[in-house]
């Protein structure tokens, strides 16, 4: 028997362990169950610099993994962190490496900045995805600022109005695929 689950792939932009970003990853991944299989990418510190010179038919094996990985989901959910103003490098290394390919083209994606304050980066992560074409609108993107006061260490929303936020944002991007 096939799944029928709908595959997400959930990628935070901070490569600190059991970050903010992580813990609302899970608490969204909580959410969208039964019906969706979410799995969050954790390597993005493992991904090599972004070179044109690499960026061939025959890219680094861990691009050609990340990429498929984008490919064989049917949605995508990036939670980034702000740092200085901007993405962190990491997640603008990730989403580097997939210039060059169609492979976010019209996929049903769903974006959260998640930080101290976050508008600028978030600004960039919108123009980033919107240049690799993603799919995504008002309802399927989210910015939380001053999170740390939201997320308690055990991954709970602490904060009623952001609960409702992500409750309102989970149940947005679930229904782009009904």
């Amino acid at each position: 028997m096939t799944s029928t689950k709908t595959k997400i792939l959930a990628i935070s932009g901070s490569t600190r362990s059991n970050s903010s970003n992580f813990k609302i990853l899970k608490y969204i991944s909580n959410s969208l169950e039964p019906n969706f299989e979410v799995e969050i990418f954790e390597d993005l510190e493992t991904l090599p610099h972004f070179n044109p010179d690499l960026d061939t038919e025959n890219p680094p094996k861990e691009i050609t993994a990340f990429r498929n990985k984008i490919i064989n989901s049917d949605g995508v959910l990036i939670c980034t962190p702000e740092y200085v103003f901007s993405l962190p490098g990491s997640l603008k290394n990730a989403l580097e490496w997939c210039v060059s390919t169609i492979i976010f083209s019209n996929k049903k994606t769903g974006l959260i900045t998640a930080s101290a304050s976050g508008e600028m980066g978030h600004e960039q992560l919108l123009l980033i995805m919107k240049t690799l074409e993603a799919k995504f609108d008002d309802a399927t993107q989210l910015l939380i600022q001053g999170v740390r006061g939201k997320v308690n260490a055990e991954g709970e929303i602490v904060s009623e109005e952001t609960a409702e936020a992500l409750q309102n944002f989970a149940e947005n991007f679930k229904n782009q695929f009904l």
